[in-house]
């Protein structure tokens, strides 16, 4: 059994991290930190939650990932939320530094918003967060050849959306 870590320590190590990833699943500030906030307060309830865990920041990501799926179902309707999120493409990356980079970021945003959000986590997961396939299959629950999958699915599918966006800035 590992050293209980402090839980304003906890909030400090992986709250960052937490919030990339929800955002790129919901898509919307105030959802992400409220999936954040009830996270944290199952834990302050049950602080024995993390005793068992071998990567804290993995069943942080992977409790983070089953709070959004319990989200998405009690939506009223998943064409209302697929709307929210289209219209939605909060700009996920820092500090553009010209004008192309800018809407670089942006086209890359609207890319992630037209992906599944299955394939969504996963490149989120490998890209953001550094995580393995392995790992990945463990915060979402599925087989190592899915998450790989999914993330191939996901570069080719943002490959040709950003095909054009990268033309009309670049070339």
């Amino acid at each position: 059994m590992r050293e209980r870590l402090p839980l304003d320590r906890l909030y400090d190590e992986h709250a960052n991290a937490l919030f990339g990833f929800l955002l790129n699943l919901t898509r919307n500030e105030a959802d992400s930190r409220d999936l954040i906030q009830e996270l944290f307060l199952k834990i302050a309830r049950k602080p024995d939650l993390l005793d068992h865990a071998e990567n804290p920041k993995a069943f942080l990501l992977r409790s983070a990932y089953h709070l959004f799926v319990d989200l998405i179902r009690h939506r009223q309707s998943r064409d209302k939320m697929e709307e929210a999120v289209a219209l939605e493409t909060p700009l996920l990356f820092e500090n553009p530094k010209t004008g192309n980079d800018l809407e670089w970021s942006a086209g890359v945003s609207r890319a992630l918003g037209e992906l599944p959000e299955d394939q969504r986590a996963v490149l989120h997961l490998k890209v953001w967060e550094g995580c393995t396939f392995a790992e990945i299959s463990l915060i979402l629950s599925i087989p190592g050849n899915t998450a790989a999958s999914r993330y191939r699915y996901a570069l080719d599918k943002m490959e040709t959306l950003l095909r054009p966006v990268y033309k009309e800035l670049y070339e």
